[in-house]
């Protein structure tokens, strides 16, 4: 796909997960290429640049070149314009911050290994009416109900207006319906390789951000924007694809229908499961919904089709074989996300970690290691996990710290105690604009 004389809008996804870009017209657009201050990647959402090294003034801003990848290209919901991704260089090497390049340095182990990672992304989110004084409210449905289709569960066509986009926009969506709460709904986008499929999260939660806004209305991906209802999650869906194309997590002759590769997959993100939680769950909200009986990921156990623990084996056997990584929320970058689980993955493996049996279904939780308990203890956790910080990346782990430890100390000049789990007014005025 080309521009074909059409605006592009060209994007990059910052640490936060947030877009940025410009719009590109003409001979600009036909190249792909745009120029950008290296000072976005210090800068907290309330737009303070902090002292995140060899961003700021301490090299005195300079430009960061963004290239187009053309194979990100897409029809975009705005007429007479095409969207796509671009890859962001510095100095003309590849920028350590960049997400999507954190993301494709997971995916080079693995294909060392002969072995191509398969991810899907899971998306769940809220819709919010305004609510006369200046805020959102959920949108009211007297008759929403899980598993709803329908007007009972979309009477104003705004969800389904959403999909349809998407769909004349290119997302391979699968499916989509209503969550267990009034105004939750989940949208299933189809398996891809690890870089588009991060794309096609990135982009088609601005999608739905945007459409909803011309509805009058606003999605809001956040963990647990209300505390009477349970909270919104990204699952991360992952197997890997041979060379012959066939799933390296199916085993036929085992019990289990799961290779080795596959336990040692799960052993591993077990393993790593609080050091990674900064970035599956990288905002003050997202502690909200991690809590125990939420059916989120918060325990450090896995199981058959049991949507209790954190890593969940669905029943699919053969090609369908995946696992499902259930504590990301919904707001976190996926490209972080995906590289978290990748690499995490990935230790279980070269270290041929044990697993142990799954839980019972319907048993007490088999661990007492658990989600850590906000942000500022997650962030703790990541950095003492040496070897995941290595992974990721020593540059993006600063910055990702600076940034989400600016994000706490503001959480708690605005509220008096940063140990309660219910939902502040600040929370959603921080994060709500943006995720």
């Amino acid at each position: 796909m080309e521009t074909n004389g059409k605006r592009l809008r060209l994007l990059y996804p910052d640490v936060h997960g947030l877009e940025r870009g410009k719009y590109l017209f003409g001979e600009v657009a036909e190249a792909g290429r745009a120029a950008f201050c290296i000072g976005v990647y210090p800068l907290t959402h309330d737009r303070e640049i902090l002292a995140v090294p060899k961003t700021q003034f301490d090299i005195g801003l300079p430009d960061i070149d963004v290239q187009l990848d053309r194979d990100s290209l897409r029809h975009s919901w705005e007429p007479e314009t095409v969207i796509g991704i671009g890859d962001v260089t510095f100095g003309g090497s590849p920028m350590p911050l960049d997400p999507r390049h954190v993301l494709r340095q997971a995916v080079e182990p693995w294909r060392a290994m002969g072995l191509e990672p398969q991810i899907s992304f899971e998306l769940e989110f809220y819709l919010m009416e305004p609510d006369g004084g200046g805020g959102w409210r959920p949108v009211s449905l007297p008759g929403h109900r899980v598993y709803g289709t329908g007007t009972s569960i979309d009477p104003t066509g705004c969800v389904d207006a959403m999909v349809q986009t998407a769909l004349a926009c290119g997302f391979p969506v699968e499916s989509w319906g209503s969550e267990y709460d009034e105004s939750a709904y989940e949208v299933n986008i189809r398996y891809d390789d690890a870089i588009p499929a991060a794309d096609d999260a990135f982009v088609f939660r601005l999608l739905i951000r945007e459409i909803a806004e011309h509805h009058g209305k606003l999605a809001t991906f956040i963990g647990r924007p209300m505390n009477d209802r349970g909270g919104s999650g990204m699952h991360v869906n992952f197997s890997f694809r041979r060379k012959d194309g066939s799933n390296a997590f199916h085993d036929p002759n085992d019990p289990e229908g799961l290779s080795d590769l596959a336990r040692r997959c799960i052993a591993g993100i077990l393993e790593h499961h609080t050091g990674m939680a900064a970035i599956m769950a990288p905002h003050v909200n997202a502690y909200k919904r991690l809590q125990p009986d939420m059916l989120n990921g918060y325990w450090a156990n896995w199981g058959h089709d049991d949507r209790s623990v954190t890593v969940r084996v669905p029943p699919a056997r053969g090609e369908g074989t995946r696992l499902e990584q259930r504590s990301a929320d919904a707001a976190a970058n996926p490209y972080l996300a995906g590289a978290a689980v990748l690499h995490a993955a990935r230790f279980g493996v070269e270290d041929e970690l044990e697993l142990k049996p799954p839980q019972p279904v319907g048993a007490e939780p088999d661990t007492d290691v658990c989600i850590p308990a906000d942000l500022a203890a997650a962030l703790d956790a990541m950095n003492a996990d040496e070897r995941f910080v290595q992974a990721m990346g020593p540059e993006l782990v600063e910055a990702f710290t600076i940034l989400k430890r600016g994000e706490w100390e503001r959480y708690g000049a605005a509220v008096e105690d940063t140990s309660t789990i219910d939902v502040s007014d600040w929370e959603l005025r921080y994060y709500m604009p943006y995720h």
